[in-house]
Order: structure tokens, then C-alpha cells, then sequence
């Protein structure tokens, strides 16, 4: 099927190209319109023209090759995937070129570069721009898109209902955060705001949505001024209730169609608009709207207000995090009975059971992402999803990894377990306890406020440097409150996060080591973690350097048999026993209330303290 695709691009690229001239190189990506991680069934175009699944990745298309660049979560994936048409470019590692080096090596001097410009976020159009100029080669926006054109049976926009999200759980009016965002583009001497990304439009009008599989946002663009907003949506979502939900916070909204976005910023160039603020996820095709004069390009104001929860968000994610240990503490007290029992699990079957458990607590709306449930070689592909051609038996002699989460009407949740249900190897548990010790090296640390979170990167990753191991992806990402699992501008990376504006107190972020073991097991254990104020022993003399610590909200035990406790230091075992601890004294009481006395009975085997071995 790639071979068939390839050539009718191949074609397009030679006869329709750009301007009547042929274009030398395609750039494929896996973007939508907003720049969401997320997407929509039709927006799927990298699958669709590699095989590809994953959600980061770059193809690029010439006359003779076809090439796909993806980072070291994919590596295992990309290449089960994708066909023999297809090359892999690795991503970060060395003697990788950057998709600019290597087009600037392949092409000649006067060669075109095409892609969809409202595809592109415009920093990554202009550092390739930047790139290529080098080389006398020029990108140019193609006003179709390629794919698009031979995708005869590409699915079509599914415009779902929209909610209002009840103040009881944003805990802010939209309206008081409008006047937030007007203060700020004052302060900023912003005339207009151009917002694209759906969870920040999402998360400031307090409304939620389904138009993307586990993500609660809507397609649609926002438009703030100094005195209205314009919210550019498929008009059948406008109901009444919407429209009530709009007047009760008095905000002086105007609806247009959803596809005359970028015919109406084209109208607004000339209105007398000194400075138009372009959010960094902005595409390249908004970006070029405006002139150099009129535009002020920096991280949207709507992201580090979202990132920072309020009371009631804050509330909101213990309250998700506790619901969704009560069902994860039910699917791995049944999952190990079932085992024992030698009862026959698959990796979908097992992770229906997961969900099911999930259904029956309060406030319950979906997976927050598609559950990576996963054994043996399977889990050590990062974002492995279990399909029924690839469905493998759960077994007493293979680690098992979990990485699932929840919507809750209330918060948002991330969990990652790793289990065995048998005896694991001595290699096993060394890892497995390498990554317990980064969690908690994270989960401990105190570090000053504001501090950019690729400083706490290599805390997580000493354990396991020290006997030469590593993994490729980042230690932790944002979460949204009812809203995307990942959630910046915020991260904990070996490579910073661009907009990081610093780390601050009621930010949600995950905590996540691991190791992959190719073809054989895979670790990672993941908690959500809070920054909160922390205590010193000594205090700066400076007023304005406060430090902060994390406290740990997720609510699951962490499999102490997987742990070798003669690698472990008297912090990391009193973490694990207080840890363990709370998580007995929160969800005790709930399981016995409700009757759930095996799980309970589990919980307290689970949570046992735990004790250095003495020689």
C-alpha cells in the first residue's frame, strides 16, 4: 500500500507542485491545524502514508527515498510499522542529520521544499527555513495538502457536542479569567490574542468537548481583543445552554464558522492593530497573516495560567487521583488472583477489566489516553498498543507494565505499574530498583522556585547512568485538570522545554523513569506529583528565593517484590513505607466501606513496611 501512495504523491510533488514548478521534497507531519499531540482520526496523515502510529514524527518524501524522523520513544514501534519503502531516522542519536541537514545535503541549490502551512508550528518552519537558505533551497507553503488529496477514504471531521464545565470543578469564571488575560495583554501592550490551542480555548471558557479520542477539547479557534472575543467553531455546537453559559458570565463573545479563521485574520491585518500576539503553538499559516511590525510571538498567556491549578483544581486532582487509586488497587488485586489462578488474561482483556473498574466512580468520563497495557518484549516498545493482531498473553514468567489513565470531571490521571507475577530475574529487579530510586530522587528533591525543570532531569537518571543504562524519553510532562494528559509549557526533560516559565507551587507534573530491555521486558513507574512549598533547614537571607518540594498524589502501591532493598538507601525505604502508608490510610477505609475486603486485604499486603535485610 506505501508503494501506491508514494507514487500518486510523487506525482503530485512533479505536476502539481508550487506555483507550476515541481517541488523536490515533501515534509509530511503529524500536526493538525491546533498542534495538538492528540489527534483526530483525519488527521492521522503520517499513518497514513508510512504506517506509522506514533504521535511525533516527520516524513520527508523526494523523488527517491522516503525517510521518517522520530525520537527514541518510537524507535521499537517505527520499525515494526512502517514498510520497506520507508527509512528510519533516529532522532538524538549520533550520526542522525536534523531533517534540515539532510535536505540540505540531498537537494541542490534553487530546489523547492513544500509542506501545508497550517501544519507546521511556525518556530519549527522558520529554524528549517533558517536551515535550508543556507543551502540556496527554499521551503514554500503548498496551498493543499497532498495527502489530503489522495486519501479518498479519510475520515471526516465528526463534530461532537460541547459542555459547559460546571464552576464546582473549574473553580474560576471564564469571565474572571478573560480579565486576566486583557491585564496581561495590557501589560504586554497586546492589542490581540490569536489562541489555536484547544486546550488552552478549552480550559479559558470553561467549556469541554469530544472531538478528539481522550482529550475533552473541541476544534476551534480564539480570537481576544481588547474589549471582545471571537470564537471560531462549527455552529451546530452552539446551543442554547452554550449560549446561557456565555451570558451568565457576561462576556461579550461573537461566533464565526470554523474554516473562515484564517479568511478573517487576513481582514484584520489592515484594522489598526499595533501589536497581534502569536502564541508559540501558532502554525506557520497564522503566522505569516501578519506583518514582522505587528507581531509578538511568545508563549501563550493562557498556558502558565492553566499549568498553576486553583484551589478548586487542586482539590480536584487529589480527589481524581484517590477515585482512580480505588480502581486501580481493585485491577491489581483481581489481576494477580487471576493469575495465580492461572485464569487466561490478554493484554486488551486485562486492560478492559482496568477500565470497567474505572467506570463505576464518580464523576468517571474515559481514558485519558489509550491504555499501554503490555507484557514481556511488548513492554519495552514506550507507547506500545495492544491491538488484536499483536494481543499476548499475560504471563507468570514476563514483567507486565500498566501506563493507563482517567477523565474525571474533576482532575485528570496518569499511572504507570510494573509488575511480576512470578519470580523476576536479579537483572530485573537491579532495573526495576534503578528506577524506584530515580522516582523518589525526584519525588524528594527541593529545588528553588522558578527553576526550569530540565534541571532535575539528571536526578532521575543516576541510578541507572551509574551502571550504564538509560531511557529515551523524558522524566515527566504536565497533566491537565479534566484536559490533556500532557499538559505544558512545563516538563522534566534532558532537553528544556522552550516556554518553561518555571517551576511553581500547584503546577501537576508526572514523575516518570524507566528501562527498556529490546525484546525482552520493560520498566517504568509513574506517579503525579504536586509542587508544594518546602522546609529547609536553613533559610536565604533574600526574601524572594522560596523553595519548593513535590508531594505525591497518585494512590497505587509500587510492587515491593520487584525491589532489590539492599540497593536502597534509608530515605528511599522511608519513602516507600510513608508512601505506602498514606495509601492505606486514604483508600482503606473506602475499599472496607464498600465492601471490597479482598482488595483490601491486598492493599495491606501491598503496603507492608518494608525493612534492609541485615547480613
Amino acid at each position: 500500500m506505501s508503494t501506491a501512495i508514494l507514487s500518486r504523491i510523487r506525482d503530485l510533488m512533479k505536476n502539481v507542485g508550487y506555483k507550476s514548478r515541481p517541488i523536490q521534497a515533501l515534509i509530511v507531519t503529524n500536526h493538525d491545524a491546533h498542534m495538538s499531540e492528540y489527534l483526530a482520526d483525519c488527521d492521522r496523515r503520517l499513518e497514513y502514508v508510512s504506517g506509522f502510529s506514533g504521535t511525533a514524527g516527520v516524513a520527508i518524501i523526494t523523488e527517491d527515498e522516503a525517510n521518517m524522523w522520530t525520537d527514541g520513544r518510537y524507535f521499537i514501534q517505527a520499525a515494526k510499522e512502517m514498510d520497506s519503502n520507508w527509512k528510519l531516522m533516529k532522532l538524538g542519536v549520533h550520526g542522525t542529520p536534523t531533517e534540515g541537514a539532510w535536505l540540505s545535503k540531498k537537494l541542490k541549490e534553487g530546489d523547492l521544499v513544500g509542506t501545508d502551512p497550517r501544519l507546521i508550528p511556525y518556530p519549527v518552519w522558520l529554524n528549517l527555513e533558517s536551515e535550508l537558505v543556507h543551502a540556496g533551497i527554499k521551503l514554500v507553503p503548498l496551498s493543499i495538502n497532498f495527502v489530503d488529496e489522495i486519501w479518498n477514504d479519510r475520515p471526516s471531521l465528526d463534530y461532537k457536542a460541547i459542555k459547559s464545565l460546571d464552576i464546582n470543578y473549574a473553580g474560576e469564571t471564564s469571565a474572571s479569567k478573560v480579565k486576566r488575560v486583557w491585564k496581561i495583554m495590557k501589560e504586554k501592550s497586546a492589542d490581540m490574542v490569536v489562541l489555536s490551542a484547544l486546550d488552552d480555548i478549552a480550559w479559558l471558557l470553561n467549556l469541554r468537548g469530544q472531538d478528539i479520542s481522550y482529550n475533552p477539547v473541541f476544534f476551534s479557534f480564539l480570537v481576544i481583543t481588547a474589549n471582545e472575543l471571537h470564537l471560531y467553531i462549527d455552529e451546530q455546537k452552539i446551543t442554547e445552554s452554550i449560549k446561557d453559559h456565555f451570558k451568565q458570565d457576561n462576556l461579550p463573545i461573537e461566533f464565526h464558522p470554523y474554516k473562515s479563521i484564517y479568511s478573517s485574520l487576513e481582514s484584520m491585518v489592515n484594522v489598526s492593530f499595533k501589536k497581534v500576539w502569536i502564541c508559540r503553538s501558532a502554525s506557520f499559516e497564522i503566522y505569516k497573516k501578519f506583518p514582522e511590525s505587528k507581531r509578538m510571538c511568545e508563549c501563550s498567556p493562557i498556558a502558565v495560567m492553566k499549568a498553576v491549578k486553583n484551589k478548586v483544581e487542586v482539590q480536584g486532582m487529589i480527589n481524581a487521583h484517590i477515585k482512580d487509586g480505588v480502581a486501580l488497587c481493585r485491577y491489581f488485586a483481581w489481576l494477580e488472583k487471576s493469575m495465580a489462578d492461572n485464569i487466561e488474561l490478554t493484554e486488551i482483556s486485562a486492560a478492559k477489566v482496568l477500565e470497567n473498574f474505572r467506570k463505576e466512580e464518580a464523576d468517571y468520563i474515559g481514558p485519558s489516553f489509550h491504555t499501554i497495557s503490555s507484557t514481556g518484549p511488548h513492554a519495552a516498545i514506550t507507547h506500545y498498543i495492544p491491538k488484536p493482531a499483536s494481543d499476548r498473553a499475560l504471563s507468570l514468567n514476563e514483567i507486565y507494565l500498566c501506563d493507563s489513565g482517567a477523565q474525571y470531571l474533576d482532575g485528570t490521571t496518569d499511572v504507570t505499574r510494573t509488575v511480576h507475577f512470578g519470580t523476576p530475574t536479579e537483572f530485573q529487579k537491579n532495573c526495576f530498583t534503578r528506577v524506584y530510586q530515580g522516582v523518589v530522587a525526584i519525588a524528594t528533591a527541593k529545588f528553588p522556585y522558578g527553576i526550569k525543570g530540565n534541571c532535575l532531569d539528571s536526578f532521575a537518571r543516576k541510578p541507572l547512568w551509574d551502571v550504564g543504562l538509560d531511557y529515551k524519553h523524558g522524566t515527566g510532562h504536565g497533566i491537565g485538570s479534566y484536559l490533556f494528559v500532557h499538559e505544558g509549557p512545563m516538563g522534566i526533560s534532558w532537553r528544556p522545554y522552550p516556554d518553561d516559565p518555571g517551576l511553581q507551587p500547584n503546577m501537576f507534573l508526572s514523575d516518570e523513569p524507566g528501562y527498556y530491555h529490546e525484546g525482552e521486558f520493560g520498566i517504568r513507574i509513574e506517579n503525579i506529583v504536586q509542587i508544594v512549598p518546602a522546609k529547609t533547614a536553613y533559610i536565604m537571607r533574600s526574601s524572594e528565593l522560596n523553595f519548593l518540594t513535590f508531594t505525591t498524589v497518585t494512590m497505587c502501591p509500587i510492587q515491593t517484590k520487584m525491589l532489590d532493598i539492599n540497593l536502597l538507601t534509608d530515605l528511599e525505604i522511608n519513602f516507600l513505607n510513608d508512601y505506602h502508608k498514606k495509601i492505606r490510610n486514604t483508600l482503606g477505609p473506602i475499599l472496607k466501606k464498600r465492601g471490597f475486603t479482598d482488595v483490601y486485604q491486598w492493599l495491606e499486603k501491598e503496603t507492608a513496611e518494608i525493612v534492609k535485610y541485615k547480613n
